[in-house]
């Protein structure tokens, strides 16, 4: 039996998930939140009738939910209903990860690449989200609209250089698009996770809990560590993990090779880990109560 990761090299092998750049680098740590899955690298079990029944519904689901995203008459207004289904596929594959490959295998050669380039991503996080003892003490509040985000991203990709799809890949990892308020455990800040010092370097006297200080100032720190010409060192300067570098180049190339995929993980939402379970943390948390996963 072929382990995950090279199942996951398989897939990606068969098509898409094309870019131009490689991956890049900034300074901090991510947020323990839920933007990563199971286990790395053991060989998965041979797949059973249960598992292959869930396999085919998850494939289904991520066929439906990939083609529709990335239709050109796709309607708009079933964005988000798109967006949190994708979302709670990827979860639930995450959660599962020895379904992956009976969902891996039900999957046609177009939609293969992008299912293995997410769950990569996820995998590759894992390591940086340790289960914390106890549900954060963050506020999540809704995002600023989809296209004004996209406009703060292209800003800052004028502005720096800087692909906008890593500043996107970035604000989604490390807030889910600014949705999380609220310090890491490393006491970074802002929706783009600034260490306190690196922010006196490049905010130029901006507002660290601001989306668009935060993301010019994540633009101009990947162009001085060597962005564009260097992602993956750039990226790595941002946040000193390979794992960090692996994860977000995933998702940029994914919009690199579509932008449409953006419209996707705009409706993502915040999914923690605790010693005691996993909780999706909706927008109001903690006035509206964390929802218990399992």
């Amino acid at each position: 039996m072929r382990s995950l990761p090279l199942l996951l090299a398989t897939a990606l092998a068969l098509g898409a998930c094309t870019g131009d750049d490689d991956g890049a680098r900034p300074a901090r740590s991510t947020n323990p939140s839920s933007t990563a899955p199971g286990s790395t690298s053991t060989t998965a079990p041979p797949p059973t009738s249960t598992t292959v029944a869930r396999g085919d519904e998850l494939a289904a689901t991520l066929v439906r939910v990939e083609r529709a995203l990335r239709s050109p008459e796709r309607d708009d207004a079933q964005l988000e209903t798109l967006g949190r289904a994708q979302d709670d596929a990827y979860a639930a594959l995450r959660e599962e990860p020895d379904d992956a490959p009976a969902v891996l295998g039900a999957l046609p050669a177009d939609v293969a690449p992008i299912v293995a380039a997410n769950l990569l991503a996820a995998l590759e996080l894992t390591p940086l989200a340790e289960p914390q003892p106890q549900l954060p003490p963050w506020t999540i509040r809704p995002p600023l609209p989809r296209e004004e985000l996209l406009a703060l991203y292209r800003e800052s990709e004028a502005a720096s250089g800087v692909p906008w799809q890593y500043l996107a890949a970035i604000h989604l990892v490390e807030s889910r698009l600014g949705r999380i308020v609220g310090p890491s455990t490393a006491g970074a800040l802002g929706p783009m996770q600034f260490i306190p010092s690196s922010w006196e370097a490049f905010g130029e006297g901006g507002d660290i809990w601001s989306d668009r200080d935060s993301i010019m100032a994540a633009g101009r720190y990947l162009a001085a560590a060597g962005a564009p010409a260097d992602m993956d060192g750039a990226l790595f300067a941002y946040n000193h993990s390979d794992h960090y570098v692996a994860a977000v180049s995933a998702y940029a190339r994914l919009m690199i090779d579509d932008p449409r995929a953006y419209d996707g993980y705009y409706f993502w939402q915040v999914r923690y880990r605790t010693t005691g379970g996993r909780f999706l943390l909706p927008e109001g948390y903690p006035e509206v109560p964390a929802v218990a996963l399992g």
